[in-house]
């Protein structure tokens, strides 16, 4: 029997896929411009912003087709299959068209690729930036998505990702860590927010947009998209308390900042498991995961001497290994079928530890490769130091973030 029209999932994943593409542009965007310099500010939101537009692009032409288009030998969809927007008419197994499903994973690329901005501002050539989101967009992130979500091995051996653990945020902060180490540092590495309200909006902005994020993920208006909707609400609420209490206990005064911080790493940690762990195991996956982001931004970073200039790394990477193994751990199988090591199934930790050492081992690879041949393509990527001294927003953009009016 053919599969009908369902008018309520349609609608649910539009909104999912407009709700996410909200999170990127302005929220993503916000919240890394508050949080740079303001004489980098509008590089920054450039940056993210430009990544979203090539990304678009990219998923539509290829990347869709290597992510979900046939399988070929588990690592990577046949990429003639929905080239250029070939055979994405008609209906998916939920009843909503092929072409929402397009849209919808075209979200989740974009904003992979744009969070990997953050650990790069202050010092990286726009052009090469440019060339950089290019090539990542279509030799990284749907090779992973469709390891993970399109048949591909991960997926095939059991890996428990929900809305993209692996596939987001290992997979952006690995490379974020690799492209910055590569690149080289900034010439002025304190680094504090210029505008803290704006990093808070941005970070709200992301928490509302996120509902779309996990709660889209079940594919469809219906029990699992409610509980991943709790879920990720229980879980950024523990983080972001988990924040507060730790910047308490070594700083003794909590930051806004760190508040902010906080809620952006309960929902990396979350994502994964969002779908799979009922709202108790939410709340721990939330607590748990934001302790190593925690000690990953506050002294890994400065122990370690990398420039993660906005922490992508230290947020989203460590944060979504931690959310992946935890997922592991809490999964109930009476949510969505996937059990975990509290409910007599070890080897699920197992499987995420692999999907995490692979996910890191390609990513890491990858974009090393990608890296050398922007740097090379672009007369070595990163701005001299009289443009850091200057800020990026003249020398990129030739504006500036505020203007005097005289009258």
């Amino acid at each position: 029997m053919a599969v009908q029209l369902d008018t309520g999932n349609t609608a649910w994943m539009l909104t999912a896929s407009a709700l996410v593409v909200f999170m990127t542009i302005p929220g993503l965007a916000l919240f890394y411009g508050g949080l740079d310099r303001a004489k980098n500010l509008l590089n920054t939101v450039a940056m993210v912003m430009v990544a979203f537009a090539i990304t678009a692009i990219t998923w539509f032409a290829v990347g869709y087709s290597i992510a979900y288009g046939t399988d070929i030998a588990g690592l990577i969809g046949n990429p003639l299959d929905y080239l250029f927007g070939k055979n994405i008419g008609g209906l998916t197994d939920a009843g909503y068209p092929v072409s929402v499903d397009v849209m919808f994973q075209m979200t989740f690329a974009a904003i992979t690729t744009a969070i990997i901005a953050g650990a790069l501002v202050g010092r990286m050539k726009f052009s090469a930036w440019i060339l950089f989101v290019l090539l990542w967009s279509v030799l990284v992130y749907p090779v992973v998505a469709h390891w993970v979500w399109g048949g591909g091995i991960l997926g095939n051996e059991g890996e428990l990702d929900f809305a993209g653990g692996t596939v987001v945020h290992i997979n952006s902060g690995v490379a974020g860590l690799v492209a910055a180490m590569l690149i080289g540092a900034r010439k002025e590495r304190i680094l504090l927010p210029n505008n803290v309200p704006l990093v808070v909006l941005g970070a709200g902005i992301l928490f509302f947009g996120w509902f779309g994020f996990n709660a889209g993920s079940a594919l469809a208006a219906d029990e699992i998209a409610g509980w991943a909707m709790l879920n990720t609400a229980l879980a950024t609420a523990a983080a972001m308390l988990t924040w507060m209490v730790l910047e308490y206990l070594h700083f003794k005064k909590p930051t806004v900042v760190g508040l902010a911080t906080g809620v952006v790493a309960g929902l990396v940690a979350i994502t994964p498991a969002a779908g799979f762990v009922n709202p108790v195991g939410a709340l721990f996956v939330g607590l748990l995961g934001a302790i190593p982001a925690f000690y990953a931004v506050v002294y890994l970073k400065r122990m370690l001497g990398y420039d993660d200039a906005l922490d992508a790394f230290g947020v989203h990477g460590v944060a979504g290994i931690a959310g992946a193994i935890l997922t592991g751990v809490f999964a109930d199988p009476n949510i969505n079928g996937g059990a975990g090591l509290l409910y007599g199934n070890p080897k699920q930790v197992l499987l995420q530890l692999e999907a995490v050492a692979v996910t890191v081992a390609y990513t890491a690879v990858m974009t090393a490769v990608i890296t050398f041949v922007v740097k090379l393509l672009t007369g070595g990527a990163k701005v001299g130091e009289e443009e850091q001294i200057e800020g990026l927003n003249k020398s990129q953009h030739g504006e500036r973030p505020y203007n005097e009016i005289v009258s």
